[in-house]
């Protein structure tokens, strides 16, 4: 009775109210990236473009495709995306699992927690990760943009949450007296049961290493190894227009503006696509690793 009453049906459609708006907000900006990306160049120049394209052309994507320097900062991006995020999800589950066990099971395990939680708080600075990463000779190579994020320390936290309160203690003490080993269990067991919670954090990791764009530019010396985020940084921010590569005679039909709305658009498409299949375990993988049930 109390959700069909007047004042609940007023809630629900103001919040529905507010949420479309909200969410019209957020997607007024992309819709004009990509009118921009399809529109002529004296329209674009002239900063003409709402959200419908004026002059329709494709030429912006065309050169955009035919651009060395896009497609491997692009190729970069892809690789450091698949490869941190893989990486990055096996470290912290296997680190959250003896993590999640009783202080009797596991003698000190307060005090690596507390470590992890140092580490999420405070860190060397840049100076000293610059001369550490330079150190170690992984300067210019991808794992330069892999390993330094390799273990997030919120991310360890909440999976570690997760495996101790919404995982029964009585299935590991089954598997162990049926002669499981603690890898097994922790690969057909814990995994399993904690796939909304991996789907979770495996998003907020690909985000961030997808739209990362400062490592990309104080660890590679080469342009051609710059990932996506770097690349757009120094075209649209700081207006490098030399790496758009675009030649005088293709200028004629077209404008910088479209050729950098067209990239912006090609960078932002993977995340927009992945993020829908991930949405639904986003809340219910932290919502089931905040309390027992």
């Amino acid at each position: 009775m109390r959700y069909s009453s007047g004042s609940y049906q007023t809630f629900k459609v103001f919040n529905y109210i507010l949420l479309g708006a909200i969410a019209i907000t957020c997607i007024i900006p992309i819709v004009h990236v990509l009118a921009v990306s399809f529109s002529g160049k004296e329209a674009a120049g002239a900063n003409l473009v709402g959200l419908w394209p004026i002059d329709f052309t494709v030429d912006a994507y065309a050169e955009t495709i035919d651009n060395p320097n896009f497609l491997n900062s692009l190729q970069t991006s892809f690789l450091r995306t698949i490869l941190g995020t893989v990486l990055s999800m096996i470290l912290t589950v296997m680190i959250a699992y003896p993590l999640s066990k009783d202080d009797i099971e596991f003698k000190g395990r307060k005090w690596y927690v507390w470590l992890f939680v140092f580490a999420m708080l405070f860190n060397g600075g840049l100076i000293p990760s610059y001369i550490l990463i330079s150190k170690m000779g992984l300067m210019n190579s991808i794992w330069a943009l892999v390993l330094p994020v390799a273990i997030n320390s919120f991310n360890l936290i909440l999976m570690m949450n997760f495996f101790r309160t919404s995982v029964p203690k009585a299935l590991e003490e089954a598997a162990l007296i049926d002669g499981a080993g603690y890898f097994r269990i922790l690969f057909q067991i814990y995994v399993p049961i904690a796939m909304p919670a991996i789907a979770a954090i495996s998003l907020f990791t690909m985000v961030f290493h997808w739209n990362s764009w400062f490592d990309g530019l104080i660890y590679m010396s080469d342009l051609e190894k710059y990932p996506l985020a770097t690349f757009l940084q120094t075209v649209v921010v700081q207006q490098d227009f030399s790496r758009l590569s675009v030649d005088s005679e293709s200028l004629k039909n077209m404008s910088q503006r479209t050729v950098k709305a067209a990239q912006i658009f090609i960078g932002a498409l993977p995340i927009l696509l992945v993020y829908p299949f991930l949405q639904r375990f986003f809340v219910k993988g932290i919502v089931l690793g905040s309390v027992k049930e």
